[in-house]
């Protein structure tokens, strides 16, 4: 789920600026228990289901932390975020990762149908670039967001997200059923001189600056590698 704001055919979908709620706990960085679902080690991220898959991160991207949280009471997902910068203050760009997946509770599904299409290793993503002229203000709209988590858990590492931002959106549905997602989030920071155009509710730029809005997509899979397992 995400909260800069899509509509699925059954649920409002935070768009990459909000995934997490306040029961969300950050597990801290390292290698992650070898038991669980899923582990990172360097920056490696290893998932053992939904989808099974090996997802690498470029050098010069660090790995700062995953958390489990809970969204509304209708969905859980486990995060993990990367990051290039400086130790302190705002990062220069990052990939925040997210399984996700619908509670039992619910009969809710996931749909991207009306995302472009995209292929990630053997997977199949849907996508969409936008662009923010003020991302931190936008991410703390709803507090109880996943987002808002996701913030807070780079605040605990003396670190926020970019002001003037762009977003690259990839949702990847690994079941038949829709009920389960993963989610990769590329940001980049953009100078305030920047002609890539911003707007406070998000520019959908593969509409509005389509040339501009490949660049940043090809920039976010230049940094990433995507295997099955």
């Amino acid at each position: 789920m995400h909260s800069l704001k899509w509509q699925s055919s059954s649920i409002v979908i935070l768009s990459a600026a909000s995934i997490f709620s306040l029961s969300a706990f950050a597990q801290g960085s390292g290698i992650a228990n070898t038991d669980a679902v899923r582990r990172v080690r360097g920056n490696t991220v290893y998932s053992n289901e939904a989808p099974k898959v090996q997802m690498s991160i470029a050098k010069g991207f660090r790995f700062v932390g995953t958390q489990h949280i809970n969204l509304y009471g209708v969905a859980e997902a486990e995060q993990f975020i990367f990051v290039k910068g400086e130790r302190g203050g705002a990062v220069k760009s990052f990939y925040w990762l997210q399984f996700e997946h619908f509670l039992p509770s619910n009969d809710r599904t996931y749909n991207y149908g009306s995302l472009s299409p995209l292929q990630l290793g053997d997977l199949q993503f849907n996508s969409d670039v936008k662009s923010w002229a003020d991302l931190t203000a936008a991410l703390k709209e709803d507090q109880a967001s996943d987002a808002a988590a996701a913030a807070r858990l780079l605040a605990k590492q003396g670190l926020s997200f970019p002001r003037k931002a762009v977003l690259v959106h990839m949702f990847h549905v690994p079941s038949a059923d829709h009920r389960a997602e993963f989610m990769i989030l590329y940001g980049e920071a953009l100078p305030e001189d920047s002609t890539v155009p911003v707007g406070k509710q998000g520019v959908l730029l593969d509409k509005e600056a389509p040339d501009k809005a490949r660049i940043f997509l090809d920039r976010a899979r230049e940094g990433l590698k995507v295997r099955t397992r």
